[in-house]
């Protein structure tokens, strides 16, 4: 119990400094001592009360029509992931996907970027990719999170944007773990509601450090958790 605590009152300071990166942290280190039966759903139900927290209260900060178009292009990408290419070897796919992350997190702690923000096309790629990959494998952020942070340059404005988006993203799984019976074990819940003051906690603290970090400094935070993405992913890719 007091393993989990720390690593869920780590994980969410992190998500209330960025406005994501919960799941990233807390979920491979959960489940080396909780069944991912469990952890998944858990972590589901407080990464949705997050979203839900940080978008609520930065709600006029959410930029809206980048949320409108990686939407509609993320769904597409979820039919690919799971129509067209899961019998695609997935090893290949995850080493990719770990390198290009890799040399996005490399730009961003080096902080850098072009003045001119990414084209609104990279939409597309970005969407499909995350969609597919998160379809796929459950790890869909990074593609999302690489193309926010070349096109929105306000710290705050990117953090309630990734709020809004991975609310939507959660939304969606949130009803397809009920479909799937995954949601209606009683100790998810009652794990969930015992977490909630120390999530709720810790989103307080992290957006207390939030309004102090500079733009480069925020930059280059993202940047160490896309780097901790691109191990991650090549580590599944090692273990599939």
């Amino acid at each position: 119990m007091a393993a989990m605590a720390a690593i869920l009152l780590a994980a969410y300071f992190i998500r209330g400094i960025t406005g994501f990166g919960s799941g990233l942290i807390s979920v491979p280190l959960l489940a080396l001592f909780l069944p991912l039966k469990f952890v998944v759903p858990l972590i589901l139900l407080l990464d949705f009360t997050a979203s839900i927290v940080i978008g609520g209260f930065n709600f006029k900060r959410v930029k809206w029509d980048e949320v409108g178009i990686l939407i509609p292009f993320g769904i597409v990408g979820v039919v690919l992931g799971t129509s067209l290419l899961v019998n695609l070897p997935p090893e290949p796919m995850l080493i990719a996907l770990a390198g290009f992350v890799f040399v996005f997190a490399i730009r961003n702690v080096l902080n850098i970027h072009g003045e001119k923000p990414a084209s609104r096309g990279w939409a597309i790629p970005a969407s499909l990719t995350g969609g597919t990959v998160g379809a796929l494998f459950g790890t869909g952020g990074p593609p999302y999170i690489i193309y926010l942070s070349h096109r929105i340059r306000d710290k705050s404005d990117l953090r309630a944007t990734f709020s809004a988006l991975f609310f939507t993203e959660g939304l969606t799984r949130i009803i397809s773990f009920l479909v799937a019976g995954l949601l209606v074990t009683t100790k998810v819940w009652v794990v969930y509601f015992a977490a909630l003051p120390l999530i709720l906690g810790a989103l307080y603290l992290g957006g207390r450090v939030h309004v102090g970090l500079t733009q480069v400094q925020m930059t280059r935070l993202v940047g160490v958790l896309l780097l901790v993405s691109s191990v991650s992913l090549l580590f599944k890719a090692m273990n599939v």
